[in-house]
């Protein structure tokens, strides 16, 4: 397949060569040229404009940072959104709004094209190693058309039916799980290391026991140790997360206490320039109210 990528930062650019290496014809756009060298090494094709991805009746796949950022690519001037056509794919993996979901799936159904929102489960890690969970939501056939692509980056793909605000919502759903799972551990550790228990004990028994999650593991050892950096996703994305659930659940009038809790640790992490440090990295606030210097 000949397929459009644009957005080459840390999840995208492993999502790109993954797609390179399955076989497909690929053309490439992010907003700093520099970064999408190796993939014009392995074969890639650059272009100058989101517009120029792909050819009319084509494919193009987004993963770029936040829902301004995607209409930015899309219905903006020299966006894919004219050029794509009737019977072209829009594939948005982007963790955006519902609402941005629901008005570019109705904006791409006006033109005749198809919009599937696929946003994904996992770190960087992950996408490079083609282990991300893809939630798919679009037209069925649109769907069909894309699960190639989708089998290219992920180890399964979630189908979620044909509207693209459901895997929007999904995935909100489960960022902030994961929000609340890191307070929760960097409450249980730093009550534990008030009583001068390890936070590596604590965590090493509570992934052995009650949470043997790859979740609880990962993001437990990086509280443990307070080891923030590099990011595999940043603080201030967390707090764009935070927001994004907020908005979701005032819409439809959801009340969701523990979500604005998280809103304010990102604040603050954010107003202290921990905005580049991993979102984990929230756990210092945590051990900070404690009256501990955990340090940065």
């Amino acid at each position: 397949m000949e397929v459009g990528f644009i957005g080459l930062g840390s999840m995208g650019h492993p999502m790109a060569a993954n797609i390179l290496k399955a076989g497909h014809s690929l053309r490439v756009w992010n907003r700093t040229k520099d970064k999408a060298g190796d993939l014009i090494a392995a074969g890639a094709r650059w272009v100058d404009r989101p517009a120029d991805v792909m050819e009319e009746d084509g494919i193009v796949i987004t993963m770029v940072s936040d829902d301004a950022a995607l209409h930015g690519v899309t219905d903006a001037a020299d966006g894919l959104g004219e050029k794509l056509g009737r019977g072209g794919l829009h594939v948005s993996m982007s963790t955006v709004s519902p609402a941005t979901a629901a008005a570019l799936a109705a904006y791409h159904r006006a033109r005749g094209s198809a919009y599937v929102g696929a946003p994904v489960f996992g770190r960087p890690e992950a996408a490079a190693a083609k282990k991300l969970f893809v939630l798919a939501a679009g037209p069925a056939a649109a769907c069909e058309r894309a699960q190639p692509l989708l089998e290219a980056v992920g180890q399964k793909v979630f189908e979620l039916g044909e509207d693209p605000v459901h895997a929007s919502v999904l995935k909100l759903g489960g960022n902030f799980m994961i929000m609340a799972a890191i307070e929760a551990m960097a409450e249980a550790c730093t009550l534990g290391e008030q009583y001068g228990l390890a936070r590596e004990k604590l965590i090493d028994v509570m992934t052995q026991t009650l949470f043997p999650a790859p979740l609880y593991a990962n993001y437990g050892r990086q509280i443990a140790t307070h080891s923030y950096t590099p990011a595999g996703f940043k603080l201030r994305l967390g707090l764009k997360d935070a927001n994004l659930v907020l908005n979701a659940a005032n819409r439809v009038n959801v009340p969701m206490p523990l979500a604005q809790l998280m809103q304010a640790r990102f604040q603050s992490g954010v107003a202290k320039s921990r905005g580049d440090i991993d979102w984990a990295g929230v756990a210092l606030n945590v051990a900070e109210d404690a009256g501990l210097s955990p340090g940065a």
